[in-house]
């Protein structure tokens, strides 16, 4: 990465505005400045999207939302870095929804090509490509982009800002500007004479910014170190305030009940839920009803006292069984893409070995800690909502259609969020809290999702079926011929945010497969899509999640059908393909101190998947015990490019392996007459801390440029513990999750 931004070059605009001796300063890049979307109380801040300066010191304004990624805290070194600021000082507050907070690198994430090996033409076009999302207003958390959205772009919003405040301190002390330096919040005379930040914002304001060099990364003071996480002292004394935390004067609570097969109500009768002391009101949403009492117990109690007769079938196949038919029977279809197709995938090589496999994974549900919940008020003044949102802009957009207002007189207040997992990108929770609230205007409404509520009306991972075609000759992959089916979740979110559906070929159906750093010389991907539409959303990792268990399962077998160590087999193919790729393997080699051989009683395997722009191997080792088989170390190498913060990465890869594991082992949606059967956690069973194994982890920094690291620990979790358990007991699983195949030990 260059360490000098001209933000002449790149036409990087800044903004301030003075208010009661305070300023705002930011940085917006490529073309002209969104709106400023804040408001400052008269006489208190001064306000601009990202920093605000006032008496007090100075606010990060984030746009991303904070469910325990760590991304504020991040995000305020970003800034303190430049700024020269005592971190711990930087308050972060979350942005309202608007245009100014839109996501740069998402839409770049979505370019075809298998991104390793992407040039710095197209790295570029991506980043020019990502202004697209302030045309959309796409505000979104998500896709493992929110240091990639604000690496530069708040390292120059921080360093424009400590050279306009240099200016206001040159203009008053009668001084050069270069002869100035900052620390910890003041800017620093020759002679000593320490002028703050505080002191110098309203002069500040009118100081026309310079050419900012960004300081060289051997600089750095905050980047790089692990830095205590923002949120941690407020979540460890439980004062954070999530969501279902808000409590506003005369506030009433509510509960809901929806069609469990997505359907509508023929008949609801509730004389016998309005006699109950302390509710108040019933509210027939069409498709379900909810009840508004004097708290959320109550609320919940008297949904049982309703009588509901439902209506009409669910608008997508009765069972589980018959959509994963429609799913296979896609795969002999015309494809939905084919984003990697090199040399001869039809011609099996001569002398070469074939190998076939076919690959299957259940519906998933996100089933986040907090369950689903938002607050609504619709007050003299419009809408108000507080909930945990991952896409905020598109939020405000479905709550104000919802009341029958403009965009313009809803206001969203962005909370903690407990668990987002891509169920927070979703709309439903908020919209359907806008139409209870709607039901009893002037009075704030907490609705909150009982935990089976969440678990039936969630949108799912989809179930996803592979076949696997591949040669190996001479110890090592000549073929690899993939096919991936599943019915499209970016049809279907894309058209919930935005009201249409995208035509073109859907790569989260194929990610994972087609962009893997192997060098293979026949190397074919297909995706299908079946015209499917089973209630479906982003899962955290996406299209890694399947395919990276198709995919390192299978290469997994083609090593053993070459005769060859399954690490080595994979060092042999990304040598010569891709660098990073080589160094995570390498890692996890070292750092397991892997021979390719096991103790009787012990099983060990590896993975490698590529996603999100980070490659992350992975080597799991499993014990055999009393017939159960306990998770006993695991040990993970990832190479993000620059580690700004090792500690949080080292959580993130650990927390990603964890979600990743308790897939892999326990978890599965089913579907019986248009119903989901599992409707809590004693049958949609999570990984238990007595099931983690002993984790290590190492980081590398050998890429170029930034890659993610929210979502890249859960697409080799599977396999690992899949190869692993075939160590072990010489049985190879080709369909999760694995609890139906062995016991585990719990």
């Amino acid at each position: 990465m260059g360490d000098r931004t001209s933000l002449t070059r790149r036409a990087v605009l800044f903004g301030a505005l003075a208010i009661g001796g305070g300023v705002a300063l930011g940085v917006w890049a490529v073309g002209r400045p969104a709106p400023n979307p804040l408001r400052p109380e008269l006489g208190a801040f001064a306000l601009n999207p990202f920093v605000m300066i006032d008496g007090s010191g100075v606010t990060l304004v984030a746009p991303r939302a904070e469910m325990g990624q760590g991304t504020q805290t991040t995000w305020a070194a970003l800034i303190a870095e430049e700024m020269d600021l005592d971190w711990q000082a930087v308050r972060v507050i979350h942005g309202p929804a608007a245009k100014a907070y839109f996501n740069s690198a998402m839409v770049a994430e979505a370019l075809p090509g298998s991104g390793y090996d992407a040039s710095s033409f197209q790295h570029g076009l991506g980043e020019a490509l990502g202004q697209l999302g302030k045309l959309v207003d796409m505000q979104v958390t998500g896709g493992s982009t929110a240091m990639k959205d604000g690496f530069e772009r708040m390292r120059a919003t921080g360093a424009a800002a400590r050279e306009m405040l240099k200016g206001a301190a040159a203009a008053r002390l009668g001084t050069d500007i270069t002869s100035l330096r900052t620390e910890d919040g003041a800017v620093i005379a020759p002679d000593g004479t320490r002028l703050a930040y505080t002191d110098l914002a309203a002069d500040a304001a009118h100081i026309e910014p310079r050419e900012v060099a960004l300081r060289p990364r051997s600089d750095w003071r905050l980047l790089g170190t692990s830095l205590p996480r923002k949120d941690m002292m407020s979540k460890i004394t439980g004062t954070a305030r999530f969501g279902i935390d808000t409590r506003l004067p005369g506030m009433k609570f509510a509960a809901l009940r929806m069609a469990p097969h997505r359907g509508g109500m023929r008949s609801l009768r509730d004389r016998a839920a309005l006699r109950m002391p302390g509710v108040e009101k019933v509210v027939d949403l069409g498709t379900g009803y909810a009840v508004v009492a004097s708290n959320t117990w109550l609320a919940m109690q008297a949904l049982d006292a309703v009588e509901v007769t439902w209506d009409g079938e669910a608008p997508f196949p009765a069972s589980s069984d018959q959509m994963l038919e429609i799913i296979e029977a896609s795969l002999d279809e015309k494809p939905n893409s084919s984003f990697r197709d090199e040399g001869d995938a039809e011609v099996m090589p001569d002398g070469a070995t074939e190998i076939r496999a076919t690959y299957r994974v259940p519906f998933l549900a996100h089933a986040t800690m907090e369950p689903m919940n938002a607050t609504a008020w619709i007050d003299g003044t419009g809408l108000k909502i507080w909930c945990g949102t991952q896409a905020p802009t598109f939020l405000r957009d479905a709550c104000a259609d919802a009341a029958g207002l403009n965009a313009s007189e809803v206001e969203v207040t962005t909370t903690y969020l407990g668990g987002g997992f891509g169920r927070r990108g979703e709309l439903d929770f908020a919209v359907l809290a806008t139409r209870v609230a709607a039901a009893l205007p002037g009075t704030p409404v907490n609705l909150t999702w009982s935990r089976e509520e969440d678990m039936s009306q969630d949108f799912y991972r989809p179930a996803a079926i592979a076949r696997m075609r591949g040669a190996v000759k001479n110890g090592t992959a000549v073929l690899l011929d993939g096919q991936s089916a599943s019915p499209s979740i970016t049809a279907q979110a894309i058209e919930r945010w935005m009201g249409f559906a995208p035509a073109a070929p859907d790569r989260g159906i194929v990610d994972g497969m087609f962009n893997q750093p192997y060098a293979i010389p026949n190397y074919r991907v297909r995706g299908h899509a079946p015209d499917l539409r089973p209630p479906l959303g982003f899962w955290r990792s996406v299209g890694n999640s399947q395919n990276g268990f198709f995919m390192e399962s299978f290469i997994d077998e083609m090593a053993h059908a070459a005769g060859t160590d399954p690490l080595a087999f994979r060092k042999t193919l990304v040598a010569e393909e891709w660098d990073p790729a080589l160094g995570v393997l390498e890692a996890v080699e070292e750092m397991s101190g892997w021979t390719g051989q096991t103790p009787d009683g012990t099983g060990r395997g590896v993975a490698m998947v590529y996603s999100f722009g980070t490659p992350v191997a992975m080597v799991l080792e499993v014990q055999e015990s009393d017939g159960l088989i306990r998770l006993a170390q695991a040990w993970i190498a990832a190479d993000p490019g620059i580690a700004l913060d090792p500690r949080n990465i080292e959580a993130q890869l650990t927390g990603g392996m964890a979600f990743g594991l308790s897939a892999a082992i326990s978890e599965e949606i089913t579907f019986e007459e248009g119903r989901v059967r599992q409707s809590n956690f004693p049958d949609y069973e999570l990984l238990r801390i007595t099931q983690m194994p002993a984790v290590s982890v190492r980081i590398l920094q050998s890429q170029e440029r930034l890659g993610g690291i929210g979502e890249v620990g859960t697409p080799p979790a599977a396999p690992a513990l899949a190869n692993a358990i075939f160590d072990l007991t010489g049985q190879r699983f080709r369909d999760l999750p694995l609890r139906k195949h062995v016991d585990f030990y719990a």
